[in-house]
């Protein structure tokens, strides 16, 4: 370890191997959002931040446990087309919140083509969310739609006790490994399908609301009315005259 009175301590998370802080910092001068996917034990994560002064805002979210909560995802959290799903809906999400530009933060993830981080990023510019990639890592779109999952299933069908070890949690969930491209395509029309009705919702109550004319005039009306509220009434103090004379 380097010692001496030049030396200067790492910060403790780049210490921790957690933080490159010189590619955060490229990152954050682009002041784009910053596109986060994170992956644990079961689930991927997608989240849209921007970075401020009092710290990182998270703008967006969505997780692989979510798509099993709201739109019927019975597959794995950590496969394929579980992270084009993620990004698909985190991309709608930061499109009916105004962002629509986003770069890449893939933290200490090695840019290894065809994975799952890539599978997140094209479900987030498929949502219509502007970001830069290089299409030569993207992965091939029979493997985001599961076919290799569909083709390793059958496969393994011929010997049933590593089937049913390998697929256990999906088939206790209600399904076959096998019609997995299936599946993906009908959660996949139930995300897109979930949020055009919530922005046709959104439309009918800006339609609904007066015009911004009508709520101007309005104002002045309801402003008056506080500051007659709001003024105290102060008894009239006769003048020495008028007491003199009712004596």
């Amino acid at each position: 370890m380097a010692t001496g009175p030049s030396y200067r301590i790492a910060f403790r998370r780049r210490r921790e191997g957690k933080t490159d802080y010189q590619q955060r910092r490229s990152l954050v001068m682009s002041g784009l959002p910053r596109m986060v996917i994170r992956g644990s034990l079961r689930n991927i994560s997608v989240q849209l931040i921007k970075a401020e002064v009092g710290g990182d805002k998270v703008l967006v979210s969505a997780s692989s446990n979510e798509l099993a909560k709201k739109y019927g995802w019975q597959g794995g959290g950590r496969n394929l087309p579980a992270a084009y799903l993620t990004g698909l809906l985190c991309g709608y999400k930061a499109i009916a919140s105004g962002v629509k530009e986003s770069v890449l933060d893939m933290g200490l993830h090695a840019p290894t083509k065809g994975s799952r981080v890539f599978a997140a990023l094209k479900g987030v510019f498929d949502a219509g969310v502007k970001i830069p990639y290089n299409e030569n890592k993207l992965p091939d779109e029979k493997r985001i739609q599961g076919q290799h999952i569909s083709e390793y299933a059958k496969q393994l069908s011929s010997t049933p006790d590593s089937y049913q070890k390998r697929f256990a949690e999906q088939l206790s969930r209600g399904l076959h490994p096998e019609e997995i491209t299936e599946h993906f395509s009908q959660v996949k029309q139930k995300i897109s399908s979930a949020l055009q009705k919530a922005e046709a919702l959104e439309e009918r109550e800006e339609e609904k609301k007066p015009p911004k004319e009508e709520v101007e005039k309005k104002k002045p009306r309801r402003r008056v009315a506080a500051e007659k509220l709001a003024k105290p009434r102060v008894k009239k103090r006769k003048a020495p005259e008028e007491m003199e004379e009712e004596k």
